[in-house]
């Protein structure tokens, strides 16, 4: 059966002159063949309690999707009374970023708010959205909490606090406590998995850089943290709205030794080549580094140990990629 991509309802009847004067949330989702956590991310949006006076609606970007996305959001899309409207559209590009920067032409809204494809949102994550918007009218751009999805089945591992403890974890976290506060980035710089702002920044920022975003489910990705650091020297103000809680989940199978350490190389090298671009080329002390970690990972008397130090190594390694990266960009762009 043919799927056709979404197309506006042109027999809609238009809001009334009320809402229409209301400020409005649009909801993004960028999603590429996670159909099933799609469907649990839907669903917790429309559990979410409104927000009075704001008028929110959601946009699914489904990006290169082979598998049943698109049927299930044209059953969806036809949404019975009382669930949030929806509208979706499909990229045939393969990467996040080409699906935001689709998503950008589409959004006309006073308000963006991005969540993934395999977040949870909080039942007060739609009213602590425009709440944070109201309250703070200077502020441009807003994170909020992330918050891995436990339920029991993890590792006992991922608890432990001790010198030895993985972190950051293969499994987003951000959380900087419970007070509300202006952000720099010289304290935080959050990525896009719970991220909002003024919808005028969309444009003003510009599009998403294609070259960080990861493709299809690849373990890299820093597209998010390039596009902010763009809003700041722009001038935006970043506010934390700890009562703005996703949970993202948690697949087990990234639990796992081999997942830990291709993320830690992968994610690292990423981070460096956004925030390295003017590096000469990878540090002499990379290279110390590396082998102590070698070293120390070899020697380990304990599994918590051993796990730590491969961690370590494989981080340092992903360091000197993203380096090598940095250097490559600056010459191809011939600065």
């Amino acid at each position: 059966m043919r799927i056709r991509p979404w197309l506006p309802d042109l027999c809609r009847a238009p809001p009334p002159v009320s809402a229409m004067n209301e400020p409005s949330l649009t909801v993004l989702i960028c999603t590429h063949d996670r159909v099933e956590l799609l469907g649990r991310t839907l669903a917790s949006l429309n559990a979410a309690a409104r927000p009075p006076g704001w008028r929110v609606e959601i946009l699914v970007i489904a990006n290169a999707c082979a598998d049943a996305t698109h049927a299930f959001l044209e059953d969806y899309a036809r949404a019975p009374a009382g669930r949030l409207p929806m509208r979706w559209r499909a990229e045939a590009t393969p990467g996040k970023s080409h699906a935001l920067n689709l998503a950008m032409s589409l959004i006309e809204s006073d308000l963006v708010a991005f969540v993934d494809d395999d977040h949870r949102v909080d039942s007060a994550y739609l009213q602590a959205v425009c709440q944070a918007a109201d309250t703070y009218p200077e502020a441009d751009l807003f994170c909020g909490r992330i918050l891995p999805d436990w339920n029991g089945t993890e590792p006992a591992w991922v608890h432990d606090r001790g010198r030895y403890r993985i972190y950051p974890l293969p499994v987003p976290r951000f959380d900087l406590g419970d007070e509300p506060r202006a952000l720099t980035s010289d304290i935080a710089i959050p990525g896009g998995g719970n991220l909002f702002l003024r919808g005028a920044w969309l444009k003003r920022v510009g599009p998403f850089a294609v070259e960080f975003g990861p493709v299809g489910h690849n373990l890299g990705g820093a597209e998010d943290i390039e596009w902010v650091l763009r809003a700041f020297a722009l001038g935006a103000r970043l506010r934390y709205a700890p009562k703005v809680i996703q949970h993202h989940y948690v697949d087990t199978e990234r639990l796992r030794l081999r997942y830990l350490l291709a993320k830690a190389f992968e994610r690292t090298a990423s981070t460096v080549r956004v925030h390295h671009g003017d590096a000469g080329g990878v540090p002499l002390y990379m290279y110390r580094k590396l082998f102590g970690y070698f070293l120390s990972a070899l020697t380990a008397w304990s599994h918590a140990r051993r796990r730590f130090f491969l961690v370590r190594l494989a981080a340092s390694l992903g360091e000197i990629k993203g380096y090598r990266q940095a250097r490559a960009d600056r010459m191809a762009g011939g600065t």
